[in-house]
């Protein structure tokens, strides 16, 4: 009798059900930083409430699409681990300093799209450069990753940056009522629901939300019922030397930053990176940012509050942030759904990113407990790592005066 190979779990289709769960619950746990840059760089630039609506049922599109391909890939691109894919916030200043400046819209997209050509071509050469990363490195930058995303889930606890009642005593106590409620779930719960424990605590947070006004749904009586992104709606796209050395300077900083979320995933889920798969992940980043610069959006990268989310659920399954990629598609199309999912108050979402962020650092440091520190040398390498990755989230205006 024949023996059927065993399936690695990154591989495992979990039923419907419980693909539409987890899927949900990678949507809710990026949804705000996917919007948040659209956001932030229409704003800047003035854009009417048509425009920035635009940018983001675009923003949603691509952000789906470039998921697909990370998670599902076709030849030589996509990593095929569970990876969501949102725009950058490495690219916003750059992208806001070119589109006030002059250049506008069709300039950022022009930069975008070389940045994209860029990445593809370099991603073979970061793909040779994995073998110096041993377990003190990646250890050392999962850790930092996660520390510096903790700052973001403070801004949602007291309200999201620039509410009006940012640190209200309300804000924070539906947070910590959320951070419980994921708590209790994730460790007295069913498996089932222990894995939803996210899902589960911004549903609880949001039903408590509503009654004590946390909540603003006239976005989505406004909202579209069907948006259809088409390429260089803003225009045919302009290449400018500057933006363009600008957008290639975030093209090596978000390959870093990817590198270290794909190794990340890796070892959450035992499926160790190779040179040639994360040359493929790098390389899907790449082709994702080139579809960003024609369909009207911006770089993309992998999000490394859902590495916390794979690590936390311990879902190790490609195909659940598949059904993530494919449920923003959705909400790109249909810009009234996804006014519902951003009626998701910023301190809901806070509670459970604690949780998220808090396990991309504890990952962080069980990788470094494969490392030797009997000596020195080993302890000195993270204290100045992680003093210096950690110094511009507790000094943010430390490197204000560099060009």
């Amino acid at each position: 009798m024949a023996q059927t190979t065993p399936v690695h779990p990154v591989d495992e289709v979990p039923p419907v059900r419980q693909l539409a769960a987890f899927g949900l619950q990678h949507v809710l746990a990026m949804y705000a930083g996917a919007v948040a840059v659209p956001l932030i760089v229409g704003g800047a630039m003035k854009l009417s409430p048509a425009d920035l609506a635009y940018l983001i049922t675009a923003d949603l599109l691509v952000c789906g699409i470039a998921t697909l391909i990370q998670c599902v890939g076709f030849w030589r691109f996509g990593v095929r681990l569970p990876i969501m894919q949102g725009c950058t916030f490495a690219a916003v200043s750059p992208m806001v300093l070119i589109g006030t400046t002059g250049g506008g819209l069709p300039a950022i997209y022009g930069s975008v799209i070389v940045a994209g050509l860029a990445i593809m071509l370099l991603a073979p050469v970061f793909g040779r450069l994995l073998r110096f990363f041993p377990p003190l490195v990646t250890g050392t930058v999962i850790l930092i990753i996660g520390i510096s995303l903790l700052p973001v889930a403070g801004n949602w606890v007291a309200g999201g940056a620039g509410s009006a009642d940012f640190g209200a005593p309300k804000n924070i106590a539906l947070a910590m009522f959320v951070l419980v409620v994921v708590l209790v779930v994730q460790r007295f719960a069913p498996a089932f629901l222990s894995r939803i424990a996210v899902l589960i605590g911004i549903g609880v947070g949001l039903a408590v939300a509503v009654p004590f006004g946390f909540t603003d749904f006239e976005g989505v009586g406004d909202a579209d019922w069907v948006g259809i992104s088409t390429p260089f709606h803003f225009g045919a796209p302009t290449f400018e030397s500057s933006a363009i050395v600008s957008m290639l300077v975030v093209a090596l900083v978000t390959m870093t930053e990817t590198t270290g979320d794909l190794i990340a995933v890796g070892e959450m889920t035992d499926r160790r990176v190779e040179p040639r798969s994360l040359s493929d992940g790098l390389r899907a980043d790449g082709l994702s940012t080139v579809l960003g610069g024609v369909f009207n959006t911006f770089p993309y990268t992998a999000y490394a509050q859902n590495v916390g989310l794979v690590g936390m659920t311990r879902v190790r399954s490609r195909w659940v942030v598949a059904t993530a990629g494919g449920i923003l598609v959705l909400l790109g199309l249909l810009p009234k759904l996804g006014a519902v999912v951003a009626a998701v108050p910023a301190p809901v979402l806070g509670g459970a990113g604690l949780v998220m962020f808090g396990t991309v650092a504890a990952s962080g440091l069980r990788t470094l407990t494969r490392v030797d520190f009997k000596g020195n040398h080993n302890l000195t390498v993270v204290a100045v790592s992680v003093a210096m990755g950690v110094l511009p989230v507790g000094v943010p205006t430390i490197y204000a005066k560099f060009p």
